[in-house]
């Protein structure tokens, strides 16, 4: 069964602010999408949030930093079949976001 991949309206600007600055940031973000539309569930699990979030490492190929000083996507797995991209960064711009950050996110992404 595929999962349907959803966006949280923070994840659009974030994303359509990125891009003005890197201009391949999307091509990142399809490729993640197509990995969790097959079922996967790449990155590492954020505990103490309450929820299944996962936060990834993409590569930012447009600066040559690789992951490392790459973007960060944080995602909620809801169900299997049920993804929803709560935000994206650049980690060369923006510290982690905090645990409660997080739940925050999840919790508007549920209503």
């Amino acid at each position: 069964m595929a999962t349907r991949v959803s966006y949280h309206p923070q994840f659009d600007k974030k994303l359509e602010r990125l891009e003005r600055k890197y201009p391949r940031a999307s091509d990142e973000v399809l490729n993640l999408i197509d990995r969790l539309e097959v079922g996967a569930r790449p990155g590492d699990r954020i505990r103490g949030v309450g929820y299944t979030v996962y936060k990834v490492r993409l590569p930012n190929r447009a600066a040559r930093r690789g992951k490392r000083g790459g973007f960060r996507v944080i995602y909620y797995a809801q169900f299997s079949d049920r993804v929803t991209l709560l935000t994206i960064y650049s980690k060369s711009e923006e510290i982690d976001i905090s645990i409660a950050e997080n739940r925050q996110l999840v919790m508007e992404a549920e209503h």
